[in-house]
């Protein structure tokens, strides 16, 4: 018996040295320095979120070619397929876009540099919405499924407000909030749009339509007048779709793939996925001619510290975490620059200022520039305010400057419950933010003073960090959000435009020669497999648990600063723009 069980023993521990040794093997394998042929179309899918950045390495690199590229990577592969002479073509596949309009605007503007480098570029369509139709539309020559639906009908906004099923339960929401606009609050107090919400909303809705109207007027060459008219009319079945000039020839992928070679002049083989060429494109051989610009990621709710269990580390924004990036990068000497790329919704007030205090330390240590996402509202808007150039897309929600301050009453729903609480208190203000009683009038005062408190610092930094007065920010301030066009305009940011304009202003601050080539670091990095393995909780709720990973799905931008109280810098939250 002793020896049997020796023997599984030992087999076992074989059979572990196996699978490590198999791991490392591939791994080793993936880490081959790729080659690529003289001529070939790329293959680039367009799929989900767009994430900027991927916290998480695949354990293999099998599972790392099927991972959509991230909004750097896609930077990477269009700035260097519009340069590189082997790639002679590009093949799009637009397909479940979850992006904001601002990445889809970057898109767009990569697709214009390949296309004014005189290379064709054909998408291909598979059950298609307005934004993979928006992105489409960019391309030479589009493809739609003979059988399919374009699913393009104009925009709405949707609005989801919790009031009458709080009254149900039995739960009070108080609020205090400084701005008119600052209207997060509403979802849970209202059943439907404020005046000011449906004034904001509509200035937003309008003008975003507008663009998209442009965008495809210019991308299929027909007129604004003519592309609005169009939209009352679809959602098109493919032959209508075809016969309305909105695609160029209703046939299968297979067919698409062949035009495409035949154009670019290479054989039908002849196509290189996305991250083969990102790969590639990293070599060791090209790394040592590049400046280093480090691509700070700013990404998610901003909390004071919070559990990854729910939202994920790739949702939560916390001081300590950036702050320590932020060092990290400053005492590293071949990064010669830094863009601080903004993704959130805002949250807790204190939290994204001492965000904010990192970044201005950081811009004192190396020529920095703010590259606003598709969000970057309150708390967002808030630590972008270091006083360094601030670019935003045209399509970025921006802007909500204010402050709210929210709690639940369950009384009611104890009540139905059955349920009794009774309290003890020493402090007259010792139950201000107790969830089983009202506020009274003394504890709603003092809590409307620390609210116009931190909305006058908001107001301040923000007025530092534009280099204008107060009474110059605060008519655009009220808690309003804007579009990054409509933040221009007021003087909210400096310039429209995505990555590809921040990396610019970024290399004219550090100096840049005419002909550097930028090699972008990505912040944070990735866990390694080991990092993994020594952090199982964290890798297996962000990435395997799909039912959390459904759930968050669901959760709207800034549940969590919501859930963990305070003074809050976020915007109005559960708006869809579809």
């Amino acid at each position: 018996m002793k020896k049997f069980l020796l023997g599984v023993l030992a087999g076992l521990l074989a059979a572990g040295m196996v699978a490590v040794i198999v791991i490392f093997a591939a791994m080793r394998l993936g880490q081959r320095e790729p080659s690529l042929p003289d001529g070939f179309v790329l293959n680039l899918r367009l799929e989900g979120s767009l994430a900027e950045v991927q916290t998480t390495a695949p354990l293999l690199p099998s599972m790392a070619e099927q991972e959509p590229l991230t909004v750097p990577e896609l930077y990477t592969v269009f700035e260097r397929a519009a340069k590189d002479p082997r790639v002679k073509g590009v093949y799009l596949r637009p397909a479940g876009i979850g992006a904001g309009w601002a990445k889809v605007e970057e898109i767009r503007r990569g697709i214009e540099r390949v296309r004014k480098a005189g290379k064709p570029v054909y998408a291909w369509l598979r059950a298609p919405r307005l934004k993979e139709f928006y992105i489409a539309a960019a391309a030479d020559r589009v493809y739609l499924s003979p059988e399919d639906l374009l699913d393009v009908k104009g925009l709405r906004i949707e609005a989801t407000y919790y009031k009458g099923t709080l009254d149900k339960l039995g739960v009070k929401m108080e609020v205090e909030h400084a701005g008119k606009y600052k209207d997060a609050g509403d979802i849970f107090t209202r059943t439907s749009m404020s005046p000011e919400t449906r004034e904001s909303m509509s200035s937003i809705l309008d003008d975003l339509y507008s663009r998209v109207i442009a965008g495809v007027a210019a991308g299929r060459g027909k007129t604004a007048d003519e592309v609005r008219s169009l939209m009352d009319e679809g959602p098109f079945l493919a032959p209508v779709a075809k016969s309305k000039g909105l695609v160029d020839e209703l046939n299968y992928e297979t067919a698409a793939r062949k035009a495409i070679t035949e154009k670019a002049k290479v054989k039908e083989s002849g196509f290189v996925k996305d991250r083969a060429y990102l790969a590639a494109a990293y070599s060791p051989k090209t790394e040592g001619k590049r400046r280093r610009v480090a691509l700070l990621v700013a990404q998610g709710d901003i909390v004071r510290a919070g559990s990854t269990s729910l939202f994920g580390e790739e949702m939560l924004l916390e001081p300590g975490k950036m702050s320590s990036l932020a060092r990290d990068i400053a005492s590293d000497r071949t990064i010669d620059a830094v863009v601080v790329r903004i993704n959130s919704p805002g949250g807790d007030a204190v939290a994204s200022d001492e965000i904010l205090a990192a970044m201005k330390e950081l811009s004192k240590k190396k020529p920095l520039v703010i590259s606003m996402s598709d969000l970057a509202a309150s708390g967002g808007y808030y630590m972008a305010m270091t006083g360094d150039p601030v670019v935003a897309e045209a399509g970025t929600l921006t802007g909500s400057i204010g402050v709210i301050y929210g709690k639940p009453n369950i009384k009611g729903l104890y009540e139905k419950l059955g349920i009794s609480a009774d309290t003890l208190t020493r402090g007259k203000h010792a139950g201000i933010d107790s969830a089983v009683e009202p506020l009274t009038p003394e504890g709603r005062a003092k809590l409307r003073e620390g609210v116009d408190f931190i909305y006058a610092g908001f107001l301040r930094k923000v007025a530092e960090g534009r280099n204008r007065k107060v009474e110059e920010i605060e008519p655009n301030a009220q808690g309003r959000v804007w579009l990054g066009s409509q933040a221009r305009e007021r003087g909210l940011v400096d310039e429209l435009g995505g990555l590809s304009k921040a990396l610019e202003l970024a290399a004219a601050k550090a100096k840049f020669g005419k002909d550097d080539d930028i090699r972008i670091t990505v912040y944070p990095r990735k866990k390694s497999f080991i990092e993994q393995l020594l952090n199982l909780p964290d890798a297996s709720m962000s990435k395997a648990d799909p039912a959390a990973a459904w759930l968050r799905s669901k959760v709207p931008a800034g549940t969590a600063a919501w859930l963990s109280g305070g003074m809050l810098r976020v915007m109005p939250f559960s708006v869809d723009f579809n």
